[in-house]
């Protein structure tokens, strides 16, 4: 019998190719890559790949939803309505610490950084991935 260990740390579940998006790049932008890829957020990034911050679904609502910011739709970049800085997790960090970050922020993902290089995303883990671990009754 063949038994699977279960996943203990971050980068057991981790999505390890983050799409990420320019600071500098426009909103549509942003909405077109979380659209493409079905993702509901994504790192923020400048021109040299340095996390800078998150924008999520919920930041392009709130410009449809918000008379002036809508105004502007097409003059806006990434960088005006993204949430800095983005919250991070090492890949070596347990999964419930994780889940307990997620819960204490009232976040649905965590950028993911690697032990020894805390400016460059390396992945993202969401509660989906999270939702996943606990249906399999792993933690």
């Amino acid at each position: 019998m063949t038994t699977t260990a279960a996943p203990a740390v971050v980068a057991d579940v981790m999505n390890s190719e983050p799409i990420v998006v320019r600071a500098d790049a426009p909103l549509s932008e942003a909405a077109d890559l979380m659209e493409r890829h079905r993702v509901s957020g994504l790192p923020v990034v400048d021109h040299e790949g340095v996390l800078l911050g998150v924008v999520s679904r919920t930041d392009l609502v709130r410009v449809f939803a918000t008379q002036y910011l809508w105004a502007n739709w097409p003059g806006l970049s990434v960088r005006h309505m993204m949430t800095s800085p983005a919250l991070t997790v090492r890949c070596s960090t347990p999964l419930l610490a994780a889940a307990q970050t997620m819960e204490r922020h009232r976040v649905h993902r965590l950028v993911v950084v690697a032990d020894d290089e805390p400016t460059r995303p390396i992945g993202v883990i969401s509660t989906s991935d999270l939702a996943q671990v606990v249906a399999g009754g792993r933690r």
